[in-house]
């Protein structure tokens, strides 16, 4: 995958690990592996375009669907969605939650950093922006996705049990128990599990964790 040189975006670790193939290479393995000829693909945290792009380009997917609150992300995202042909790669700017509207989110200098929650060692450098708000039960009707990929910086724990979870067979998420604790775990897994979404090890690995309801 080619993806376009802003040293605000890529930083020299994440340039590294492109070029070793080794940016999200848990997730990206899992999610290869996963995806099937005419999976819906709905993305939570679109980051870079990385995830998306291969999807798009890798798998055999209908279409992929990224949701990202980052402003400053979405330009970016669509040039490297553009650079690599990702025709069936679409990326909305917009946060998923229970009803649509607005919502706070800190853009920090560290991209990977930004989240909707303040932090305790936030300086100056943090801009609150607000961004556009959907309800997720909305867009999931209207995708009618399959397969789940998430990673939104520890979000997942209030998100997901807010989510129609009933139509997906698989989800791929990045957990975050550094963040969430170990009862923000609990809550993951046990949605997933109500949703007939059964933690799958044989494709998971450290804190990306693969969850099936076809095995």
């Amino acid at each position: 995958m080619k993806f376009p040189l802003d040293k605000s975006i890529l930083p020299p670790r994440v340039r590294a690990s492109l070029r070793n193939d080794g940016y999200e290479q848990k997730e990206a393995t899992a999610v290869e592996k996963l995806v099937k000829r005419g999976d819906v693909v709905m993305e939570l945290g679109g980051g870079i375009g990385f995830m998306s792009t291969l999807v798009a380009t890798k798998t055999r997917a209908k279409s992929v669907h990224a949701f990202e609150a980052n402003p400053q992300l979405i330009p970016y995202i669509r040039e490297v969605h553009a650079l690599n042909k990702a025709a069936k790669a679409q990326v909305t700017h917009a946060v998923l939650g229970s009803e649509e509207g607005e919502a706070t989110f800190y853009v920090r200098p560290n991209f990977l950093a930004s989240s909707l929650s303040p932090m305790e060692d936030d300086t100056d450098e943090v801009t609150q922006v607000q961004v556009p708000a959907l309800d997720v039960n909305k867009v999931i009707a209207d995708l009618k996705p399959t397969v789940l990929i998430c990673d939104i910086e520890g979000a997942e724990v209030d998100l997901l049990p807010k989510m129609d979870l009933s139509a997906l067979r698989a989800v791929v998420i990045e957990t975050h128990p550094q963040w969430i604790g170990k009862s923000g775990i609990q809550t993951v897994f046990r949605t997933l599990d109500a949703a007939g979404l059964v933690f799958f090890p044989r494709w998971s690995h450290g804190k990306v964790a693969v969850f099936r309801s076809d095995w």
